[in-house]
């Protein structure tokens, strides 16, 4: 099996490279999930049936307890808590990382680097690394979980000299690992694992809720890299490539993300906007009112326009009216209107979040536009229906300069001839931002639940 194992790998690297090639689009995601899964299959027989695992006990103990788990949170998790459990799926990478370089550590000879005490050097520097990363991806993660779960408030939570300290520690992790390398010593191991630990936490926490994509990305790179540095203490090539393919697209999503925001990483990680504001955007407002309607204002106004374009948002996924919402983008088109949605890269709360449940809804794919393919639509629009989507279609990102989201590329909804904006209230969204498009003159806010509002609209159409 030894000599069949590297070509077996080989072709499960190849199913991975196509399960992210597939992933890229939604009319091939499907395949690429197959390609995925056909790939994890493959390395995991390969590896089960290496001479060097000789006892199979704990190995199918261990994937009856996780496969048992894994099938039943995929049962019952709901859309909109795909996030954080993204999140914690990421802080068990992690956390595997620390426990598998702890493992190598304690028993060098049995991963072929060494003796105690007397572990390679260059096993040294791979496993600091990786139990480095690791720490810091399961904290981290857990932090991103809370936010995201609302166990944690969304606001940042900053101190004095917050960047000052967080840079030290990240010196003093590195000067840690030069330490254990150079004395293979178990107190800088630990070391590195208890401040890899801290950093992650104190890197989270003073991010923002507006940040949380870019986050929950970051993170998805960071699992990667912890994967491939323990990796290379396993003499495991398809970890390695595997790792290395998780940490590279998650980096490169997250540089997707940080553009779509029009803010770079580092002022994500060192900075985050995101924070709750005690007053509701109706009293920030000052003397302003918005123009309130009913569903059958909305099912009028739809009806008689030209073109309409959706934009969904985090509230859509909450009250789950994607159905709801298709059913109505029918409806108009049986009657003449050209519909469109509009997708934010920010939308929801990690990359692709309305995709999927557009998709979900068998929306068609080819009325689903990026950002970049229609802004300059909304001016010739008739009508853009807003569902549950807040700061993406925030104006003040153009025009406020004191603003946090102040440069961040928007939806141009303000644009259309009428604004049909759906939430349960006035108040600001997840970035906790006051929103001056509800006060608009060609706004009407329809305020209630998403899926009722919509429900209300199909009938009053019918």
């Amino acid at each position: 099996m030894e000599t069949f194992a590297p070509l077996a790998y080989l072709i499960a690297s190849v199913c991975f490279i196509m399960a992210l090639r597939g992933l890229s689009h939604p009319e091939s995601a499907r395949q690429g999930l197959n390609y995925g899964i056909a790939g994890m299959a493959l390395a995991v027989v390969t590896t089960l049936a290496l001479p060097a695992v000789t006892s199979y006990g704990l190995v199918v103990l261990g994937i009856i307890i996780g496969g048992t788990i894994g099938a039943v949170i995929a049962k019952k998790i709901e859309m909109t808590a795909l996030p954080q459990l993204v999140a914690a799926f990421h802080s068990l990478v992690g956390l595997a990382a620390v426990f598998v370089a702890a493992a190598a550590f304690y028993s060098p000879e049995s991963y072929g680097i060494g003796l105690p005490g007397d572990i390679k050097t260059a096993s040294l520097i791979e496993m600091s690394l990786g139990v480095a990363i690791g720490a810091v991806t399961f904290t981290g993660s857990i932090i991103a979980w809370g936010k995201l779960q609302g166990t944690i408030s969304g606001k940042p939570i900053t101190f004095p000299m917050q960047h000052q300290l967080n840079a030290g520690l990240g010196g003093l992790l590195l000067l840690l690992i030069v330490l254990l390398c150079a004395t293979g010593s178990g107190f800088f191991f630990w070391a590195i694992v208890l401040l890899g630990l801290a950093l992650g936490v104190l890197m989270i926490i003073p991010i923002g809720g507006a940040d949380m994509p870019v986050i929950v990305s970051m993170l998805n790179s960071y699992s990667g890299w912890a994967a491939a540095g323990i990796g290379f203490t396993l003499h495991n090539n398809l970890l390695i490539v595997t790792g290395a393919l998780v940490g590279a697209s998650g980096a490169i999503l997250s540089y997707i993300m940080c553009k779509g925001m029009n803010r770079s990483f580092f002022n994500v990680i060192l900075g985050g906007f995101g924070g709750e504001q005690a007053a509701g955007a109706a009293t920030d407002m000052g003397d302003r009112n918005a123009k309130l309607g009913a569903a059958e204002d909305a099912a009028y106004i739809m009806k008689n326009a030209s073109s309409v374009i959706i934009v969904p948002g985090y509230g859509m996924a909450v009250a789950q009216a994607q159905h709801a919402l298709r059913e109505m983008a029918d409806i108009l088109k049986e009657e003449g209107v050209d519909v469109k949605y509009a997708i934010h890269p920010v939308a929801g709360r990690m990359p692709g979040h309305m995709n999927v449940l557009l998709a979900e809804a068998n929306v068609p794919y080819d009325e689903v536009f990026e950002l970049e393919d229609i802004n300059r639509d909304f001016a010739q629009t008739d009508v853009v229906y807003v569902i549950g989507a807040n700061d993406i279609t925030n104006p003040a990102a153009k025009h406020d300069s004191s603003s946090p989201i102040y440069g961040m590329p928007v939806l141009d909804v303000e644009k259309a001839g009428t604004v049909l904006f759906v939430k349960r209230s006035l108040g600001s969204g997840y970035a906790g931002i006051d929103n001056p498009l509800f006060y608009a003159d060609n706004t009407m806010m329809l305020l209630g639940d998403a899926k009722k509002m919509t429900e209300d609209i199909v009938k009053a159409m019918g």
